[in-house]
């Protein structure tokens, strides 16, 4: 490879790098629709913030939303909602978006929807009009000629089990909907050190178990360092063993996503691990779960 296109090749990985890192929730003067290019998508994914006054019912140790400060809006109000959104999606579409400096340097194949997501400041599901805004997101999404994108909906799997987000995820589901479910621990006892909740652990694999017979679903797991220790040997067998309790009882696992920590995280004892060992982790997993289809991501949490 000569210097000049090796010179190239570089400026692109950086230029990739940078669009990639941005993952803000603020987008111009809008409150609660933002615009970030992700790995995980592939391309564009427009999140929805359900969660604006930053409560969640969950307190994990790698989050990396502020909730040291009061938020200046505390209610979603579904008008606004589907305003900045129907105008987002808009600009998207026509290509206006593309000028932007934050996104003018985004390469030609990431200019693309892939997806509206439910993932704000907390768990999307725990909002009353959940159903609502589901049903608002499909109605843009057709009206934007967007049938291809997906919705996704990114979730700790709390509570999966009402009656309302069920209906809201069966919708979902027939309008090309993906559900990512959040699953950081293989016991009880890791499951507290890192996600912090009352929620028992077996209330969330119940929840991801039950979804997952219905629809296919995502695992999303975060691996770090905690006190400067990677998550034991011992903690990811047992992680791997829900992991097969799920599909052993009906449920269909489409994917893993494994991932590190890539921002600010709520306690500073939380470091990423290392690309080497992420690589370990996914091939200890295709080992023991070799029909599972696992993906890596370094160095981008969202």
């Amino acid at each position: 490879m000569s210097e000049m296109n090796e010179k190239k090749t570089d400026h692109h990985l950086d230029v990739v790098q940078k669009v990639f890192s941005d993952h803000s929730r603020s987008w111009e003067n809008y409150t609660y629709v933002y615009p970030v290019i992700s790995r995980r998508s592939g391309g564009m994914s427009v999140g929805i913030n359900l969660n604006v006054n930053n409560a969640c019912n969950f307190d994990c140790i790698y989050c990396c939303v502020d909730r040291s400060t009061e938020p200046e809006v505390k209610k979603v109000d579904l008008t606004v909602v589907r305003h900045e959104l129907d105008s987002l999606l808009g600009e998207i579409v026509s290509g206006k978006i593309w000028e932007h400096e934050k996104f003018i340097d985004v390469p030609d194949s990431l200019r693309r929807v892939n997806d509206i997501a439910f993932s704000g400041n907390g768990e999307p599901t725990t909002y009353s009009g959940f159903g609502e805004a589901v049903r608002m997101v499909i109605e843009l999404k057709t009206k934007h000629q967007l049938d291809d994108s997906k919705i996704v909906l990114i979730t700790n799997a709390t509570v999966l089990g009402r009656d309302g987000v069920i209906e809201a995820i069966d919708e979902m589901m027939a309008h090309e909907g993906e559900i990512w479910a959040k699953l950081d621990a293989g016991t009880e006892a890791y499951f507290q050190l890192v996600d912090r909740t009352r929620v028992p652990f077996e209330k969330v694999l119940k929840n991801i178990e039950s979804i997952a017979e219905m629809h296919d679903v995502v695992i999303q797991t975060m691996l770090m360092k905690v006190l400067d220790q990677p998550m034991p040997a011992s903690e990811f067998d047992a992680y791997i063993d829900r992991l097969d309790d799920i599909i052993r009882n009906g449920g269909s696992i489409k994917g893993v996503q494994l991932y590190s920590v890539a921002r600010q995280t709520a306690e500073d004892y939380v470091q990423p691990v290392s690309d080497e060992q992420l690589d370990n982790f996914a091939a200890k997993l295709n080992e023991r779960l070799p029909n599972l289809p696992v993906d890596v991501f370094y160095g981008v949490s969202n």
